[in-house]
């Protein structure tokens, strides 16, 4: 008995943690299995999620594989590993950092900053090494699976960005890589948006090495949006910071989640937390509606203006 509960648990876990079988065969050999234990053949999972809504089959009662969490993941690491080393750099991800399945997409936008500061300097140095490692991470781990790199933004959706968010008045231009400020502002719409993506992804883990290794990740970015927030502080930027609080809300649906650098009272609040001291979730739909800058559910537009590649690439209506 114990051992055919143990082989139902592999072959679960197997299922869930690939997209075909390229990858379950992979996924053996890491944990050291045999095809012989598991019977490969009966490992197939189709999947109908998109965003937060998911029409469930008796194959798929548990929600997305593990490869099309990580996936949607490695989109948002696309897209800050992108922003970053253009700021540091003035240059994007190496060609052999972004193919995959699904269309390969350009990226428009993106310069090196004239950083005011060596502080800030050293911090986007430091950001951009780690958004890079990320990708790298990834790709690795979802291997044949992995998803390219989709069409990335990085030039008119900051503008629309700013605008909605009242950083800017209509008809002007508001570019990240201007300068150390501003530089700052456009990090400050990403990161804590990653944190918020990487903790209500979490329960969909099934994979104990995944689901830590996303745990990991979620740390790195929290450490980044902690790092942001403080800065913006120091420099004195919390209003353009809490219109752009303010804009992401009014993105993601209804509840008051976000929160600006400063509480009502004008003080510091470096880590937006609920009163738990627990830092608050977004679904998949939830951070596409900020990417796609759309509170309609849709499949493209924004920063990914043909979208994101993979099974999970719609957000949510949320009026």
């Amino acid at each position: 008995m114990f051992e055919g509960f143990n082989q139902t648990f592999v072959k679960d876990a197997i299922r869930r943690s690939s997209e075909n079988p390229l990858d379950r065969r992979r996924f053996l050999r890491a944990a050291g299995i045999t095809a012989g234990v598991v019977g490969l053949g009966a490992a197939g999972a189709g999947t109908a999620f998109a965003g937060s809504d998911h029409d469930m089959t008796e194959d798929d009662a548990q929600g997305p594989s593990d490869a099309a969490v990580l996936n949607f993941a490695l989109n948002l690491e696309y897209l800050e590993a992108e922003f970053y080393l253009r700021a540091v750099t003035g240059e994007g991800l190496d060609d052999s950092q972004v193919t995959g399945t699904g269309t390969v997409g350009e990226v428009v936008g993106g310069s090196k900053v004239k950083f005011e500061t060596k502080l800030g300097q050293q911090y986007a140095q430091e950001i951009a090494g780690d958004e890079r490692a990320h990708v790298d991470f990834l790709r690795a781990a979802l291997g044949d699976a992995k998803v390219a790199r989709p069409a990335i933004n990085l030039r008119e959706a900051f503008t629309a960005a700013a605008t909605a968010a009242g950083v800017i008045k209509a008809g002007q231009t508001f570019d990240p890589f201007a300068d150390e400020d501003s530089f700052l502002l456009g990090a400050f719409i990403f990161e804590d948006v990653g944190v918020t993506a990487y903790k209500g992804a979490s329960p969909l883990v099934s994979n104990k090495t995944f689901l830590e290794a996303a745990a990991g990740i979620l740390a790195v970015e929290a450490y980044h949006a902690g790092l942001v927030r403080t800065v913006l502080l120091a420099k004195g930027l919390e209003d353009p910071a809490g219109k752009i609080s303010d804009a992401r809300d009014s993105l993601d649906g209804k509840t008051d989640l976000d929160q600006g650098i400063v509480d009502a009272k004008g003080n510091a609040n470096i880590v937006p937390t609920d009163k738990n001291g627990i830092a608050f979730s977004r679904s998949a739909g939830q951070v596409l509606n900020i990417a796609y800058l759309n509170p309609a559910a849709v499949t493209k537009g924004g920063f990914f203006p043909n979208g994101v590649n993979g099974e999970i690439n719609t957000s949510v209506a949320s009026a």
